[in-house]
């Protein structure tokens, strides 16, 4: 599933109880070092080089980039957007998460989060996952500590995605997490040529961390 893929520069969800995350900090500023998030079956940790080939091979699948922005063609490309990325964190306006399942060493998906507004107080999220990691509920996992990072650690207020009207398992994931949808903004998204509509959600600190109960997944939708 996926709901885009933004160059840093550019302007441009099972338990009955939330599982206990921890944080590997190596710093007490993220804008320096991002921490290890780790919870149920999967660990966060900031894209580096070596994520290049195996990242740029699970993401350029037609299933996954069909809704995504151009990735960077080649693994020099992606290579340089991971450099990117890690310039755009020490500036306090971007953090770029490898997702890894627990008992592998590999990335299989990202999660991004920009800063829309300074001091990060509103900010845009998109995620990409491997395909064969759809169904598994390891997007939930991520997701919940991708969320509880933002708004806990960041301090973001209003979290944003934009997802294609055509992407049905996106949309469907952010709906499982609390996102609220705002409304549609027409032609705002290039895919294969032509401009689509693109759904805006919304989750806002207060909808986060008021939430009595996790998200609900099930299986074979994220």
């Amino acid at each position: 599933m996926e709901t885009g893929f933004s160059r840093p520069e550019s302007s441009s969800l099972t338990g009955d109880a939330r599982p206990a995350a921890s944080v590997e900090a190596v710093s007490t500023d993220w804008r320096q070092s991002v921490p290890v998030l780790t919870s149920r079956g999967v660990s966060l940790r900031e894209v580096t080089q070596q994520d290049a080939s195996p990242l740029l091979a699970v993401l350029s699948t037609q299933d996954v980039s069909r809704f995504l922005s151009p990735l960077p063609a080649t693994r020099d490309a992606f290579a340089r957007f991971v450099t990117l990325t890690h310039q755009q964190r020490a500036a306090g306006q971007y953090v770029c998460f490898a997702v890894v399942p627990t008992g592998m060493s590999t990335a299989i998906g990202l999660f991004q989060v920009r800063s829309l507004e300074p001091p990060f107080s509103i900010a845009e999220w998109g995620f990409a996952l491997a395909s064969p990691f759809w169904g598994t509920g390891l997007f939930v996992e991520a997701a919940r500590l991708v969320g509880d990072f933002v708004f806990g650690t960041i301090g973001v207020r209003r979290l944003e995605a934009r997802a294609c009207v055509q992407n049905h398992r996106g949309n469907g994931a952010l709906r499982k997490l609390g996102a609220t949808p705002e409304g549609v903004l027409r032609g705002s998204f290039l895919w294969q040529g032509e401009y689509h509509d693109q759904v805006l959600w919304s989750i806002l600190d207060s909808d986060w961390k008021g939430a009595a109960d996790p998200p609900e997944s099930s299986s074979g939708s994220v």
